[in-house]
């Protein structure tokens, strides 16, 4: 018991004889303090005192689709740093081939009280996946935020980045260095964001129905590289990727073209994560405002946790093109 005294006031930064006074339920001790005390014994993995255990452990869920692309890290250090700022302690559920899916992380989650849940890029995500476990949190009136756009009928709070945007700040750059054939690299067609995306390209480029240059894979370099040889062998010099891993593979798939990039094919991203400064070449693309947006999550989901009400709207963040050395005038130019 001594031992347990010691390693909670040491996690709390509080004295033994705080910790005594919380979890004997005796006044003297400010909400914050009691809090940290809470919140330290959950993460040492001490059961509360049985009177404390209605409460709710300041946990939060944080849900990711994989930790491969460098997006998904930067956003995490984000929002675990901001949500421990604030006395919650996070809890990352990464999604991985053959592993647990976002259905029983949810499951998990709730099994362990979390006080709300942030999902960044997920089966909301996809208009034509399953959605019943959202419902389940909708259900119990747990705090939700979204990264991201989700299909609408939702109905949670959204922090996105302004996909219209990207592609006009991308497209404009590339025909600013002469290019006419520019096409996107796309994900599902049931993905929302790549919709989005793929709705401001027909807009600005005045594509007409069945007119679209786009071809459509999995985020992965892989699934890219084949989606952007198709592209290229179109005659198209300029690509739009929907994510700096798709640019990565599309750069592989023109030199496995034996075409140079940015010589005969020009390559914007989208993201700006981490290392694509060091790629070669280096990477043009659309940064991600990650920092702002991870922050924005986090303020929404604490709000709501704290009975503040909170717009089921989109926050629409304005994201940057970063210009680098993948973009180049086009061949003739």
């Amino acid at each position: 018991m001594t031992r347990r005294l010691t390693e909670v006031a040491q996690k709390a930064g509080v004295s033994e004889a705080t910790v005594s006074r919380v979890l004997n339920g005796r006044g003297g001790v400010s909400e914050s303090t009691r809090v940290a005390v809470l919140t330290a014994l959950d993460v040492l993995g001490y059961e509360r005192p049985s009177k404390l255990r209605g409460e709710r452990a300041r946990l939060v869920g944080l849900v990711l689709p994989e930790l491969q692309n460098p997006i998904f890290p930067a956003l995490a250090e984000v929002v675990t740093g901001s949500l421990a700022q604030r006395g919650f302690t996070p809890a990352l559920c990464a999604r991985t081939i053959g592993g647990i899916s976002e259905m029983d992380y949810v499951e998990m989650l709730l099994d362990h009280q979390v006080s709300g849940v942030i999902f960044a890029g997920g089966s909301y995500a996809l208009a034509d996946a399953q959605h019943d476990h959202y419902r389940r949190l909708t259900d119990r009136g747990l705090p939700v935020v979204l990264v991201n756009a989700g299909v609408d009928e939702l109905g949670f709070p959204c922090v996105s980045t302004d996909d219209a945007v990207a592609v006009e700040q991308a497209y404009g750059h590339l025909r600013s260095l002469g290019h006419e054939r520019i096409g996107l690299v796309l994900g599902p067609a049931d993905h929302v964001p790549s919709r989005r995306k793929l709705s401001a390209m027909a807009n600005v480029a005045g594509w007409a129905e069945g007119e679209e240059c786009v071809e459509r894979s999995s985020f992965s370099m892989e699934g890219a590289r084949v989606a952007a040889s198709k592209l290229i062998e179109r005659g198209v010099t300029g690509v739009i990727c929907a994510s700096d891993v798709m640019a990565l593979g599309t750069i592989r798939a023109a030199r496995r073209l034996g075409r140079s990039v940015p010589a005969d094919v020009s390559v914007v991203g989208f993201d700006d994560s981490a290392l694509m400064t060091c790629t070669d070449p280096p990477l043009t693309t659309v940064r991600q405002p990650i920092e702002m947006m991870g922050q924005a999550a986090v303020d929404l989901l604490v709000n709501q946790i704290e009975g503040a009400g909170v717009l089921a709207d989109e926050l629409l963040f304005e994201p940057e093109l970063v210009v680098r050395g993948s973009t180049a005038p086009a061949p003739g130019h």
